[in-house]
């Protein structure tokens, strides 16, 4: 996810700022441009719209040991993203561009380890409740003495 240029903490052009600690320098990252396949006739057999953007993760220098690691175990050596949705090389280098930054910052965000603990006295008794409530229901509904039963 492409941070907008012009705030006080801009790292500055090019660079995709994927978290707080990380930004991504324009020469880490490569670009390929290729047809786009599929229909459209003459444009989208004539023009290099498709774009693949990578980010060698085994290389960079902008990571640190901890992230590297993680996005290593995630993705292996390399990690891709590719967009081909619009007509345009350039707004498909954008969509490529957020595309990778979205895919790096979910990889490095830690989910917060699960404790797991018992159930309140209150979240018991509640319980209980509901299904007294649910039993009557159900035993009301039923005919008693029905021949055709």
């Amino acid at each position: 996810m492409a941070e907008p240029q012009g705030r006080n903490d801009d790292p500055g052009p090019g660079v995709l700022r994927v978290s707080r600690s990380l930004s991504i320098p324009p020469g880490e990252i490569q670009w390929r441009a290729t047809t786009p396949g599929g229909p459209g006739g003459q444009h989208a057999n004539r023009t290099n719209s498709r774009v693949e953007v990578r980010f060698d993760i085994a290389r960079s220098r902008s990571l640190g040991p901890r992230q590297r690691a993680r996005l290593l175990e995630r993705f292996g050596p390399v990690v891709r993203a590719t967009s081909s949705e619009e007509r345009s090389q350039v707004r498909n280098r954008q969509l490529a561009l957020e595309r990778l930054g979205t895919r790096l910052a979910a990889a490095l965000r830690t989910e917060k380890p699960r404790r797991p603990t018992a159930p309140t006295r209150g979240a018991k008794e509640r319980r209980l409740e509901q299904k007294r409530r649910r039993s009557d229901v159900k035993r009301h509904r039923q005919v008693r003495g029905d021949p055709d039963g």
